[in-house]
């Protein structure tokens, strides 16, 4: 089996100096750092902090830098940069495929005209110096973006936009918030301060109390222990990425450009849910907030709620109680939200009005500014009761010009008015008139009818209070937007498709307004072609087709009259399929996540394959690799780094196989996913120890890989697919099994979100089994009478049920046979064309014998079988007769006539 491929290239780091584009920037810059030879370590790590860096930025347009040096030569990874970090596009076009260096030229020209457009002063570089590669300000320049992006431009928490503040330096902004975060830490630096890795846990656990709670008692002496900790905590549940290591970060000649880089982006870190927060107890750093305990607006009779959040005052329970304006006291309903900032929401319904004391507990005393004196007033409409549904409400699939509606539902909100008001795209509160029906049973219809496409906001009220969800937004779609439909499919591709197979595709119609699908295709000759059409609901409609003449297909596909997309499609279709010299099989056939690998499984039919090829078409170019296993099948695997659907072609001398191309759905990547981390093991999945028509089980550990789904498949050599049982234990891992019913290599491919795990696919090879007590032994040679000495005999030894083995065979004569001691036979072993034997052998002499036949070294039935074997003559059964044979009447020297007659005497 051969095969194209390609192989990934790999770029090498090479060393680094420091610059500053600006001098004015960061002016602290010690005169022996510049002496410093190219490879010293501090510029090392400031090379590898800032590529990082960049690529943190980049993977959100799905793009990395290998080499800083040279990978921002041709332009494209230094726009796509800047876009993200200044979160607009370039001022002027620029070349998608520069190839030539002018464009290389032109590109980078466009991003430094964007710096400067910017107000960003770039002093002593430009265009020729990116492409050139010149490392020193190409370091420049990164670092004039951190400083712009990262640490001047942000505004941070505990800052004041004063006349003061202004004056400071970015150095002196940074550094000051951190000195507020970790007050009881003497940091005045971004170098020999951080050496210990202990401000590191300090400024962790001041953004997110209980992160590392015991920062102060590490030990000093293990810094990268220390800093590793800390960083990986940032890293898990702050969304800080390590864009400096834990050595790097506390290594003496780090410099404090990439410190600064690491620590900049603390000030806008965020906690994730379910964060491992250990806290001390301390009450007043719990607080209590909501309208429940606002001195007004709360009403009798009507729910007051409020809200207690406890992340900062360690573990205890939460008590509540009211005490009504006579000295009634209750305690009110508590319940855990079992969030990240360990909150609870508490309610209480006054009974009567005036002023009530509530009292908020933690651990058994007062939390901060409790207790708290809530004014209750009289009743009037809770907006908060009343829902609104309907079409007209609904995000999209509204038209320009049609009529559509919403109904609105007051019941339990009390008394109050309702109100709507419609704002067009222009923001203007006039151009939609909307007609307010009551229906009874407290329930009313809004109807209008929109003139503009574009986005509506509705704003509902009830008793001059917004309802929960309001303003809403609703998306105006044309009267009919063909452009809206998208139609994908293996039956459209341009290639692939074969006479005598269904072709299929589907068409997608939602928010396209109204209008009348229409599908036509039309044959080689011109001729209509029948389709059938399936309405699958929510707007998407699938359609299949059966070509069985091969040539141009056109398919049109229109909208209200008019061309979707792409519209019409041209298809080739090929001859019909003869036999298959290849199948492709996996879950990169079917879809797979943006940025990992698709993988799927190729194996030859036979011998002769010929060259195998590989393509893919779909939203963005995909990376190809394919693995020869060395078995008559290959591993290939493709990258696809956006999302939709491709078209996966493999093709055998030039020739798409059956059923290619195959169409596989591309998701985007979720956040809680790592196939990476699934692991598969047990005999299911080991190359031998599996048999035939035994169970074969494995278990899949999914503990790490965040939420997915598991798939397994498995096939035999001869392409048949085997059912496989799996149980969902119910805590991570999974209980696979399946049964094998031929002695082929069969390929186990498990599969987490449509993603390989690790060592996927598993070829295992199927063993027939052992069994001896199936073997078989019988002739005339193991018969109990009857053989005689030196007559030649056999028997036949028969495995064709005993699965894989050797066959030993022994035979020995008792002692006084052959001589005083027992002794072995010779033998012959003819091996059958039908897994039988036949053993051959001839007994020296009469007596008892000894057959021993063994499979796999085990007795089979019958063995050790003995035999007796008879003397070869007997002389009692010979007589004499004739003239010589008389006692009287021979003369001497005269010929008498004699006749020797035996009957079962044997040979003699």
């Amino acid at each position: 089996m051969s095969y194209p491929h390609s192989r990934p290239s790999q770029s090498g780091a090479a060393p680094v100096s420091n610059s500053s584009v600006d001098p004015d920037a960061d002016a602290e810059m010690p005169a022996t750092e510049k002496d410093l030879a190219e490879d010293a370590p501090w510029k090392k790590i400031q090379q590898n902090t800032f590529t990082r860096w960049c690529n943190e930025h980049l993977r959100l347009i799905n793009k990395r830098i290998a080499n800083l040096q040279t990978d921002l030569g041709d332009g494209l990874r230094l726009i796509g940069l800047i876009e993200v970090l200044s979160q607009r596009k370039m001022f002027r076009k620029y070349n998608q495929r520069p190839t030539f260096r002018q464009m290389q030229l032109e590109n980078v020209s466009v991003a430094l005209e964007f710096l400067e457009r910017e107000n960003i002063k770039l002093v002593s570089i430009d265009s020729k110096a990116i492409v050139d590669g010149n490392l020193k300000l190409i370091l420049g320049l990164i670092w004039t973006l951190i400083l712009h992006y990262s640490i001047s431009m942000p505004m941070w928490d505990e800052e004041e936009e004063d006349d003061e503040a202004k004056q400071k330096t970015p150095k002196q902004r940074l550094l000051g918030w951190i000195q507020n975060k970790v007050p009881d830490l003497p940091i005045a630096n971004f170098s020999r301060d951080w050496q210990t890795g202990k401000a590191l846990g300090a400024l962790v656990d001041s953004c997110a109390p209980g992160l590392c709670p015991d920062w102060d008692s590490w030990d000093k002496d293990k810094p990268v222990d220390n800093a590793r900790v800390a960083m990986q905590q940032a890293d898990d549940w702050l969304g800080i990425p390590q864009v400096i290591t834990p050595a790097e970060i506390v290594d003496p000649n780090v410099d404090e450009h990439s410190v600064m880089t690491y620590l900049s982006q603390f000030p806008k870190a965020k906690l994730k849910p379910g964060a491992p927060l250990r806290s001390k107890l301390d009450p007043k750093k719990a607080r209590a907030y909501g309208p429940g305990i606002e001195p007004t607006g709360n009403m009798v009779m009507k729910k007051a709620v409020f809200t207690v959040e406890t992340v900062s005052a360690g573990t205890g329970e939460v008590l509540v109680y009211v005490e009504d304006p006579a000295g009634h006291r209750e305690e009110a309903k508590v319940t855990s939200n079992n969030d990240k900032n360990r909150t609870y929401t508490v309610f209480y319904i006054p009974k009567v009005t005036g002023n009530h004391k509530v009292t908020v507990l933690f651990a058994g005393q007062h939390i901060s500014k409790s207790p708290f004196l809530v004014d209750v007033g009289v009743s009037q409409g809770d907006a908060s009761k009343v829902t609104a549904q309907g079409p007209g409400l609904e995000p999209v699939g509204n038209v320009a010009n049609k009529t559509t509606y919403f109904d609105i539902y007051t019941a339990g909100a009390g008394e109050g008015d309702v109100q709507v008001q419609i704002v067009d795209p222009q923001g203007r509160r006039d151009t939609v008139v909307c007609q307010l029906e009551n229906k009874g049973n407290n329930t009313y219809r809004c109807t209008y009818r929109p003139t503009q496409r574009g986005p509506h906001t509705i704003y509902i009220t009830f008793s001059g209070a917004q309802i929960p969800k309001s303003p809403f937004t609703v998306t105006v779609g044309e009267a009919c937007n063909p452009n809206v439909c998208r139609a994908k499919g293996r039956g459209l591709q341009a290639k692939g498709v074969r006479v005598r197979e269904t072709a299929d595709f589907r068409v997608y119609t939602k928010g396209a307004g109204s209008g009348e699908l229409k599908v036509t295709i039309k044959g080689p000759k011109g001729q209509e072609e029948p389709c059938k059409r399936t309405d699958l609901g929510d707007g998407v409609y699938g359609f299949e087709y059966y070509p069985t003449v091969p040539g141009n297909y056109s398919i049109t596909i229109t909208w209200g009259a008019q061309n979707i997309p792409r519209s019409p499609f041209e298809v080739k279709v090929g001859l019909e399929a003869g036999p298959q010299k290849v199948r492709a099989w996996g879950p990169g056939l079917e879809g797979g996540t943006v940025g990992r690998s698709a993988d799927f499984v190729v194996e030859a039919i036979g011998e002769n394959v010929g060259t195998l090829g590989f393509s893919v078409e779909g939203p963005s170019q995909a990376k190809i690799e394919c693995d020869d296993k060395g078995d008559g099948s290959c591993d290939v695997r493709y990258w696809p780094m956006e999302p939709g659907e491709y078209a996966v072609h493999v093709l055998c001398n030039n020739e798409d196989i059956l059923h290619s191309p195959f169409m596989a759905d591309i998701q985007p990547a979720p956040t809680d996913f790592h196939p990476e981390k699934v692991k598969a093991y047990g005999p299911g999945v080991q190359s031998s120890s599996v048999v035939v028509k035994k169970p074969a089980d494995f278990t899949v550990d999914a503990t790490q890989g965040g939420k997915a789904a598991l798939k397994i498949q498995v096939q035999d050599g001869d392409g048949t697919p085997l059912d496989v049982q799996v149980k969902d234990n119910g805590n991570g891992t999974y209980s696979c099994s399946y049964t094998p019913s031929k002695p082929l290599k069969h390929t186990v491919v498990v599969s987490w979100g449509g993603v390989n795990i690790p060592d996927s696919p598993y070829r295992v090879k199927v063993g027939a089994g052992c069994y001896p007590n199936k073997v078989k032994v019988f002739g005339p040679g193991i018969s109990k009478t009857g053989l005689k000495a030196f007559e030649p005999t056999y028997f036949t030894v028969d495995c064709t049920a005993a699965g894989q083995g050797d066959i030993s065979i022994g035979v020995k004569c008792d002692p006084g046979v052959v001589g005083p001691a027992e002794a072995d036979i010779d033998f012959d072993i003819i091996r059958n064309d039908n897994d039988t034997f036949t053993i051959k052998y001839t007994p020296p002499g009469a007596g008892n014998y000894t057959i021993m036949v063994l499979f796999a070294e085990q007795a089979v039935p019958m063995t050790p079988i003995r035999v007796k074997v008879d003397p070869s003559h007997d002389a009692s059964r010979v007589t004499a007769e004739g003239p010589g044979a008389e006692q009287e009447g021979c003369r001497a020297e005269h010929p008498h006539p004699l006749h020797c007659v035996h009957q079962g005497g044997g040979q003699g």
